[in-house]
């Protein structure tokens, strides 16, 4: 927060009359909102393996304990083992003045702060780190307890689950269901604010505009998990799931776990960051702005969103519907690859300058790389960088592939014309589970000239790439796409990098009448079920080349 892209972060309406302040002992820190919020933050690890120094281990709102009095909420597994070799915690408290308070947690490479504004019901968080943490992630859990927050996202809900599906994160219902935390993502553009609810309680994470985070505006990551003891709303600064550019480091980044009576959080200016003396902190002057003129080759049928990325910072701004024309505020000052994308899909990059307290205007940027510009002999699916539109592609993102809720994944032959792309063709495909997909089309012709395949995907796992066969015709080993190393099918994420296979079929391979594509997935990794080589298709077309090239 602390910067003019930040006036979306929220908090409770203030109460009038209630005391704010600090009190502090050996072991612990105490602060009082003056809202009906207090909470206390272990200054020793006090020989309690799970509540550690720097951990917050009471919060009491209008009375009631939320905090799991077992656990703390903390960074990671707690502020102790962050680093190899790591220093003892140090946990020290400010007043800064009669209406803030300031708490700072340094561990190894990272200093945590925890600040309180008078009259506010929120825990005020940021956390800048000079090196990544082990084991290579950096997110905050707020361990509540479940019965005083029982209402979180409903796929990751475990209550009631009795087995596992999928390693130690995904489980199972007696009815066939599946849950696990990884279901309860949304994309980073979508969300501003998450949590859960109780009786005239609720309790919400809020996020800045996550400048040091990593994976850009469609980034799926894990928001929430209900156990059988706690809802745990967890903030990711960065995390290994999924990740398709490296971690960002040295860039405050900072959240709010805001306390209301049931109501969603208001909105709230967090420019008095400014004088927190936070580590990182970028203020107002030394940032600048983007002006865009405009989209030129707009679907009117996808949002656009405009993303922004270098070493240091990450930023997107959505496109305006009429014509493209964008703005993208408070912005660290360097050099970013600026990118337009058609939904999901990049569909123009070029690099822009931006500089301190300064605006970069942008003139009308073409969409040149929509693959949706040539005109294909036939299409399944849409050019838009998801598989949304395929079979089961609503639900991948909130349960496990194999989930009774799931269409089944073994399709019979898709023809094209007559069969429906959100019925007939998969979103996913695997190695061991659906391996060979089969699509038919009619040519009134046999072609007098080489035509191009185009496959798209969207991420691979294991190392999956496309098989292809026409008729009696057989395409060459396609290359491996660079794509994150860890799970992303199961997980509730169809997000890697996409990219497109241009299949150049000579025209022997076809024949007038009836032809018949194969597709099936490769590797030279090994894996089970749906742990086997996979991928999630775009969209899949046939292209005339000499048609295309005029």
């Amino acid at each position: 927060m602390g910067a003019p892209a930040n006036a979306h972060v929220f908090a409770a309406a203030r109460p009038e009359g209630i005391n704010f302040g600090m009190a502090q002992d050996d072991l612990s820190i105490s602060i009082d909102t003056g809202a009906g919020l207090a909470f206390t933050i272990r200054r020793k690890s006090a020989g309690e393996a799970s509540r550690g120094a720097g951990d917050i281990v009471s919060m009491r709102y209008d009375g009631v304990e939320f905090q799991d009095s077992q656990k703390g909420s903390q960074i990671n597994s707690g502020f102790s083992d962050l680093y190899d070799r790591q220093a003892p915690v140090s946990v020290d408290a400010q007043q800064v003045d009669a209406d803030h308070v300031k708490v700072t947690v340094r561990a190894g490479d990272l200093i945590h702060y925890y600040m309180a504004k008078r009259g506010l019901a929120a825990i005020f968080m940021a956390t800048h780190f000079a090196s990544e943490p082990k084991p290579g992630l950096v997110r905050y859990i707020a361990r509540i307890r479940r019965d005083a927050l029982p209402d979180g996202s409903p796929p990751a809900d475990l209550l009631g689950t009795d087995r596992i599906v999928e390693a130690h994160d995904i489980f199972g219902l007696p009815n066939g269901e599946t849950r696990s935390k990884h279901y309860s993502n949304m994309r980073l553009k979508d969300w501003q604010f998450f949590g859960a609810r109780g009786s005239g309680v609720a309790v919400w994470m809020v996020r800045d505009n996550n400048e040091g985070g990593s994976g850009g505006p469609f980034y799926r990551s894990l928001l929430d998990q209900g156990t059988l003891t706690d809802q745990e709303l967890t903030y990711i600064v960065n995390y290994g799931e999924a990740q398709t550019e490296p971690f960002r480091t040295d860039v405050l980044d900072s959240y709010a776990l805001v306390f209301t009576h049931g109501k969603e959080p208001d909105p709230l200016d967090t420019s008095w960051f400014g004088r927190m003396s936070l580590s990182g902190y970028v203020g107002p002057e030394a940032r600048g702005r983007v002006v865009g003129t405009g989209i030129a080759g707009m679907d009117p049928t996808f949002d656009y969103t405009v993303g922004f990325a270098e070493a240091g910072a990450q930023y997107w701004t959505p496109a305006a519907r009429a014509n493209g024309a964008f703005t993208c505020d408070g912005m660290r000052p360097g050099t970013y690859r600026m990118t337009i994308y058609k939904n999901e899909l990049a569909v123009a990059s070029s690099f822009v300058r931006v500089d301190a307290n300064q605006t970069t205007r942008i003139d009308t940027v073409p969409t040149r790389d929509d693959p949706a510009r040539v005109v294909a002999i036939w299409r399944i699916g849409r050019w838009d960088g998801t598989p949304s539109e395929f079979l089961n592609g609503t639900r991948i993102t909130v349960m496990h592939p194999s989930d009774r809720r799931m269409g089944s994944w073994a399709t019979a032959p898709f023809v094209v014309g007559t069969s429906a792309t959100a019925t007939d063709f998969p979103a996913y495909q695997w190695k061991e589970v659906n391996s060979l997909v089969r699509v038919r089309f009619q040519l009134s012709r046999a072609p007098v000239a080489a035509m191009t395949l185009r496959i798209g995907i969207t991420a691979a796992f294991a190392n999956g790439r496309p098989a292809v066969q026409i008729n009696q015709w057989t395409a060459p080993l396609q290359p491996i796409s660079i794509q994150p190393t860890s799970r992303t099918l199961t997980v509730g994420t169809y997000r890697g990098n996409n990219h497109i296979y241009a299949i150049a079929v000579p025209a022997s391979a076809f024949r007038a009448g009836v032809n018949e594509l194969r597709l099936s997935v490769t590797s030279g990794e090994l894996g089970t079920d749906f742990l086997s080589p996979g991928l999630s298709y775009d969209a899949i077309d046939l292209v005339d080349n000499m048609s295309s090239a005029r």
